[in-house]
């Protein structure tokens, strides 16, 4: 067609090609990172693979903005898919967390609470003999995922110590332990599959946010394609990506709510008042799923503090918590407080409760002269600033914004060096589209792939692209401002003079006899 509306389709049919293409030489680009042969123990050229997955996927999501809007949903989706495939091709690369995800389940379907014994306690011997894949007895147990404590070697890290996992997070370990067991694919591919599973639907999850919202669809692919997640959701199939589903449900329930017109009867008052619940409800698991979504809930209250905040405002959190209790209960009824697993060895072992791990504030620490156990309360100072600032100046129609916001500053403090702990960092730009803050994941990548010396270079960079891209939308918005501030006005043409009817022609009356 060569008329008009065939010049107009063109562009966009030629945009939705190269989109497709680029996304295509991405997939084949992560299927080769997953099937290089390289693991945590051995990287070899993987961050070179890394680099290429990275600029094209960067590429793609560009492309995408240029596709017709018709056609955005059905290619994230698409690629969506095709990219948690690839995280399929083989065994984790990067983490053995899966194999403890899996060995909880088994406790449970034994009937045993996961937090009761440690994977090596004498009670487990049984289950231990029953499953070689996870504890092999043959091979000299070497391999970066093999861990040796005794006699005991097994894929499973920290042997020794009881599980970390939240209670919502065992539900779905024991879920993948008994859909493995009934499918007779038991093994790491059943929590891989489901990793797969959940960093779809994610993405499904977040498509339908951003229609609802009006905000543009391309958003999507940028939790949809990120390598990070075939990576650290699919590949190593951590159960982040759950916790990042909930998150996403969560904060969109809450801004449900927000956005509700005024309830004008008792049905529209009950009606915004189940969305709080439901926030609520879908807030706390996801902070029983893997703790740190905690760190969201002031994103849903976003403003609360600009009016005079009302018992309506409580209900969010305080469902959450009630969530969140209600969770641990049975586990608390079978194992007391040894629920708290390996949390506070944990933290003692990451240098947390000594401050040595918040790289960023060191070089302020020495300036001060503060000792490193002092910068604990600088952190919480911080962190605190943060969430007060949303709470004062948070957009309630857009909590994903404020949750960002809190989160990532959290994290710059803690400088973690494992990226997926930065998943819910991508689902959230995902929903607001300050794409700067994927420097916070792969920062951490940083860390993985080059070593853990360079933690404070990797997050300072990061903390550099995070202010420069806020600079620039600063810049941005005063210069659209100025525009329309100092635009001159438009003449108004001047009205054109109405012609005047014609009088009308004088008609004679009689007022006496025609005859």
């Amino acid at each position: 067609m060569t008329g008009p509306a065939g010049r107009r389709r063109a562009p966009g049919a030629l945009w939705t090609w190269l989109c497709a293409l680029t996304l295509a030489a991405l997939t084949a680009a992560l299927a080769r990172t997953f099937t290089s042969g390289a693991t945590l123990g051995r990287l070899g050229s993987l961050h070179h693979w890394y680099l290429a997955d990275g600029a094209l996927f960067a590429l793609a999501v560009f492309l995408l903005r240029r596709v017709p809007p018709r056609r955005t949903a059905a290619l994230v989706l698409a690629g969506a898919v095709a990219v948690a495939l690839t995280g399929l091709l083989a065994p984790p690369r990067t983490s053995d967390d899966a194999y403890r995800y899996l060995w909880d389940g088994q406790v449970q379907a034994a009937g045993i609470s996961p937090y009761t014994y440690a994977p090596t306690a004498p009670a487990l011997a049984p289950l231990r003999a029953a499953d070689p894949a996870l504890f092999p007895v043959t091979g000299g147990c070497r391999g970066w995922d093999l861990h040796r404590a005794g006699p005991v070697c097994t894929h499973l890290n920290r042997p020794t110590v009881h599980t970390i996992y939240p209670p919502v997070a065992q539900v779905w370990f024991l879920g993948l332990y008994e859909a493995g067991r009934l499918t007779g694919g038991h093994g790491v591919r059943t929590a891989q599959v489901g990793g797969a599973a959940l960093a779809v639907l994610t993405s499904a999850a977040l498509l339908l946010v951003l229609r609802r919202n009006r905000a543009p669809l391309h958003r999507a692919a940028l939790w949809a394609w990120c390598p990070g997640v075939a990576m650290w959701a699919v590949n190593d199939a951590h159960v982040d990506t759950l916790g990042v589903l909930l998150s996403v449900c969560g904060l969109a329930a809450a801004a449900s709510a927000t956005s509700a017109p005024a309830a004008a009867s008792a049905a529209a008052a009950s009606a915004v008042y189940g969305r709080r619940v439901r926030a609520g409800v879908l807030l706390g698991a996801a902070v029983a799923a893997k703790l740190i979504p905690a760190l969201v809930l002031p994103g849903a209250l976003a403003g609360v503090l600009r009016r005079r905040p009302s018992w309506r405002d409580t209900v969010v959190p305080a469902v959450a918590a009630l969530t969140f209790l209600l969770c641990y209960l049975p586990y608390v009824l079978a194992s007391g407080p040894a629920v708290l697993g390996y949390l506070p060895g944990y933290l003692k072992e990451e240098g947390y409760d000594q401050g040595t791990r918040f790289a960023l504030l060191g070089p302020l620490g020495d300036a001060l002269g503060l000792e490193q156990r002092q910068l604990s309360a600088v952190v919480a100072a911080v962190l605190l600033a943060a969430v007060l600032l949303v709470l004062r100046n948070g957009d309630p129609a857009r909590p994903w914004r404020g949750a960002l916001t809190v989160f990532g500053t959290a994290l710059f403090l803690a400088a973690p060096g494992y990226p997926w702990y930065a998943l819910l960092v991508v689902g959230l730009v995902a929903l607001d589209g300050r794409w700067e803050w994927l420097a916070l994941p792969a920062a951490a990548e940083v860390m993985v792939v080059l070593g853990a010396g360079l933690q404070r270079q990797a997050y300072a960079g990061a903390l550099c692209v995070v202010l420069a891209g806020t600079a620039l939308r600063v810049l941005a918005r005063t210069g659209e401002t100025v525009l329309a501030v100092s635009a001159p006005a438009v003449p108004r043409p001047a009205p054109r003079p109405v012609p005047a009817a014609p009088a009308a022609a004088a008609i004679p009356i009689r007022t006496g006899s025609s005859r």
